[in-house]
């Protein structure tokens, strides 16, 4: 199958999108659209985005969320720039942006202006806070955590902790996208655009929605999950033979007979202190002590194989670059191969979903600064000669 046979096949072929975004949440919006067969076009600055150039815990940032897209290198300080980029607006469906609040008003590029532009747009913005008495902060996947209560129910009683990943960002990039689907829908019945708003610290209260309905329920605040009172009696990570570790659990009466079975444990399994799950989770001063004694001395494959015998949940313990070789994975497409624009070969996770029992594809590498501004702009009407004067005039890229 060619890659004109894949777009026809994915449902936003034919939606263009045009983003003005970096990091990691607009971006991620751009790759979801980009990977349900969207046309997304993302203007950057003539140097390129400068996620491109993070080191460290950024240095995966724009290869992960920017695969399936074109780019445009634009000046847009230039009113030359501003002019070319709304004259690609008025052919676009989407646009996206995740600025700081005031960017867009500054270049001519807000919902008001782009909406008079062009009626049918949809304008999804990417920020820190919902309108309201914080939307002025300047916000971060890491600062809404920690205001959010994300941090606190993390770490340790006393030492907040992020998650391990960029949860926010990219979780708000998914509800901007969420947002644009809607929006699209609804303009299929008005025949108007409209302004979708995704935020991180809303984004993160919905993440922590349900420890405050616990406290809501119990009057009793939630603790920090690793000083939590768990719902299961056996829910743990275990230390076991050769300083390796396993994550067991045993969530259900029937799942704690078959665990006790598979380990030859019948004095447990006949205990009536242990005979519920509640009786359970009120024995584990004393129980969790005595299962780690009987459980330390084996190896952690030989644990997982009798879990996964008995059907029992369990959960070896992974470092992230562990997964670019996890056979299920590998079996199942669920990596892709990708090249770099510097041509280093890489593999990339896809969307977590199937369509029609089919992975979304990789069809397009993350583009090299600019490499399809000649592409793009011709599409619009500009002939050789004002594309080449635009470049001289360094407004192009």
């Amino acid at each position: 199958m060619n890659q004109a046979q894949q777009e026809r096949k994915l449902p936003l072929a034919g939606v263009r999108v045009v983003e003005l975004t970096h990091m990691v949440m607009g971006p991620s919006c751009g790759m979801i659209l980009a990977d349900l067969g969207a046309e997304v076009i993302k203007v950057e600055p003539l140097q390129g985005d400068a996620t491109r150039r993070l080191l460290g815990s950024g240095a995966g940032f724009f290869p992960m969320f920017n695969r399936n897209k074109k780019s445009i290198a634009v000046d847009l300080a230039d009113p030359r720039g501003r002019e070319v980029v709304l004259k690609l607006l008025a052919t676009a469906d989407v646009f996206s942006e995740n600025f700081k609040n005031g960017s867009m008003e500054r270049m001519g590029l807000d919902y008001p202006s782009l909406s008079r532009l062009n009626p049918r747009l949809v304008y999804v913005s990417h920020k820190g806070f919902l309108p309201g008495p914080y939307e002025s902060r300047t916000a971060l996947d890491e600062v809404v955590q920690m205001m959010g209560g994300l941090a606190y129910m993390t770490g340790r009683p006393g030492d907040p902790l992020r998650a391990g990943a960029s949860v926010n960002d990219i979780m708000g990039g998914m509800f901007g996208a969420i947002g644009v689907l809607a929006a699209l829908r609804a303009r299929e019945e008005t025949g108007q655009g409209q302004e979708v708003l995704s935020s991180l610290y809303e984004n993160n209260i919905l993440l922590v929605a349900t420890h405050m309905l616990q406290y809501a329920m119990t009057g009793k605040p939630a603790a920090p999950m690793p000083a939590r009172v768990s719902a299961w009696g056996i829910y743990d990570v275990f230390s076991v033979k050769d300083d390796e570790q396993i994550f067991l659990a045993i969530v259900s009466d029937t799942q704690w007979k078959s665990f006790c079975e598979a380990f030859q444990m019948p004095d447990l399994r006949d205990d009536p202190r242990l005979a519920s799950n509640n009786l359970r989770v009120t024995a584990r001063a004393w129980m969790m002590p005595l299962l780690r004694e009987r459980l330390g001395g084996l190896p952690a494959a030989e644990i997982a194989a009798r879990f996964e015998r008995a059907g029992l949940p369990y959960a070896p313990i992974k470092a992230p670059h562990e997964l670019l070789d996890d056979p299920h994975l590998t079996a199942t497409g669920g990596l892709a191969p990708m090249q770099l624009p510097d041509g280093k070969q890489v593999s990339a996770p896809l969307l977590p979903l199937m369509l029609g029992r089919e992975r979304l594809p990789v069809r397009a590498a993350p583009p090299a600064i600019g490499a399809h501004t000649d592409e793009v702009l011709q599409g619009l009407g500009l002939d050789a000669a004002t594309l080449h004067a635009l470049r001289e005039a360094k407004v192009l890229g």
